[in-house]
């Protein structure tokens, strides 16, 4: 049936016999069909499993699977169904209380019962939808479901690691169906979507779409801004939703990096770096306050090295950085005797940069301004990629993943092997001033010093007094 045959009276004086919460139900479903595109509905047949949706941005993902997840919790009383996204707050402010997400596309009366904190949706039917962020791998331990909705897939830090968990946890029985998962996400090319892609037409199918698909949907400022991407690699992959290699002739690759062995302990490290670039603002559309923590050893065969121990990106408000870095300060890195905690905390004096400097003086914490001059963001890569290159900056090894980093390392190796095609370039910022500050230190000394002469030419060129710091505040 579709709205059409409305018109028919024999059809409306059934419709009208329904049961009100069936003909709330089946007026939410005809009106979603009526107005839906054809890459938006749900592929036919009983034969697969997952339905993964590439998709540039704007293109309808989020409202396509609100609407037929809500659509299978409703047609299957008491059933249990997933929503995972990024992080926490995608999960409620995206797939719950988004413009496109589960509250706005499900009737209202159909709801029983809406827990903000716990991420759970009831309908009057007995159904619940729970949501949990991929962030938290461990939390898809326990709970079981009969399908669900993973969003941004290409998105999530721990990405193989969460979707092993969720997988587990999809085991419920459908009377008529196989497990029903959907899978939105702006493509990217990891190594999951890779092998989804190369399973379509066994247990999965693939539908794409462009923004342009959707172009009369969205607002005139987002067409603006998304527009200005066209012809770029980042445009390719966030408008048209394909698969880019955004690492491509890079200045820094993959190949540069070493991997620490995983069951190998940590190096005894002679001197730890935590280096801060801060954000300018918290909202959630500017780039995030990064930390990459480093670890200085001398291994038995060659040249200080720096082992990345730790990084992390978050929109943090000022109290909550604040008490962020205080924490992130007290952590030891290393097992017994070899344990050791942060000898200086670097921090780039902008933005919340400058009051976190403040701060963390007055609590008597090691702290260092960083001033990057007039230098620009490629220009301090650049000066710093000798370093990359010259093999002596480890990652640690997945225990999983034999020839892989770990998951929460993989966003600082993706970000800074694409920059400056990259969406952030936060941990860019965080690294080149870490490896400069290391550079300029002797820690990592890759060339003989410059004349005396020449570094003076050098700190006036980007904009210091001669035989000043040009780190100080």
């Amino acid at each position: 049936m579709n709205l059409a045959d409305l018109r028919d009276p024999e059809v409306q004086r059934a419709f009208k016999e329904l049961p009100p919460y069936e003909r709330l139900a089946s007026a939410w479903r005809l009106t979603w069909l009526h107005k839906a595109k054809t890459y938006q509905n749900m592929p036919a047949g009983d034969w697969w499993s997952i339905w993964l949706m590439l998709a540039g941005r704007g293109a309808g993902k989020t409202r396509t699977a609100a609407e037929h997840i809500g659509w299978l919790a409703w047609t299957y009383p008491e059933t249990r169904w997933l929503v995972a996204a990024p992080t926490s707050s995608d999960v409620r402010s995206t797939c719950f209380e988004g413009d496109s997400g589960l509250l706005s596309v499900i009737p209202a009366p159909l709801i029983q019962d809406y827990n903000k904190a716990l991420h759970e949706l009831v309908l009057v039917n007995g159904s619940l939808i729970k949501g949990i962020p991929a962030s938290e791998p461990e939390r898809f331990r326990g709970p079981q479901f009969h399908g669900g909705w993973a969003d941004e897939l290409a998105a999530w830090e721990y990405l193989q690691e969460s979707w092993d968990m969720m997988q587990f946890g999809l085991r419920l029985k459908l009377p008529d169906l196989p497990t029903r998962l959907i899978c939105t996400t702006t493509p990217k090319p990891k190594d999951l979507i890779i092998d989804l892609m190369g399973r379509d037409g066994e247990d999965v199918v693939i539908t794409t779409a462009t923004t342009y698909d959707n172009l009369d949907n969205l607002s005139d400022n987002f067409r603006k801004q998304i527009m200005q991407y066209e012809g770029t690699k980042l445009g390719r992959q966030e408008i048209y939703g394909e698969i880019v290699d955004l690492e491509e002739g890079k200045v820094v690759t993959r190949d540069m990096f070493k991997l620490w062995p995983a069951e190998k302990p940590l190096p005894k490290f002679e001197y730890i770096l935590q280096s801060y670039d801060c954000a300018f603002s918290e909202k959630e559309h500017n780039d995030p306050t990064a930390c990459t923590t480093w670890g200085i050893f001398k291994p038995q065969d060659g040249p200080m090295c720096a082992l990345l121990i730790d990084c992390w990106n978050e929109h943090l408000a000022f109290p909550a950085l604040k008490a962020k870095a205080l924490e992130e300060y007290k952590n030891s890195y290393g097992e017994g005797k070899v344990g050791k905690r942060v000898d200086l905390v670097l921090i780039e004096d902008k933005a919340a940069g400058i009051s976190l400097i403040q701060e963390l003086r007055a609590a008597h914490l090691p702290v260092r301004g960083w001033n990057p001059g007039r230098a620009d963001k490629m220009q301090r890569l650049q000066i710093t990629a000798s370093i990359f290159s010259s093999g002596r900056i480890w990652l640690p090894e997945s225990s999983q993943r034999k020839g892989f980093v770990r998951d929460w390392c993989e966003g600082f190796l993706s970000q800074i092997c694409s920059f400056p095609d990259a969406a952030h370039d936060d941990y860019v910022d965080s690294a080149t001033q870490a490896m400069r500050f290391l550079k300029d230190t002797g820690w990592l000394d890759i060339n003989p010093p410059p004349e005396e002469d020449d570094y003076d030419d050098y700190l006036e060129e980007i904009g210091h007094q001669k035989n000043v710091n040009p780190y100080a505040v």
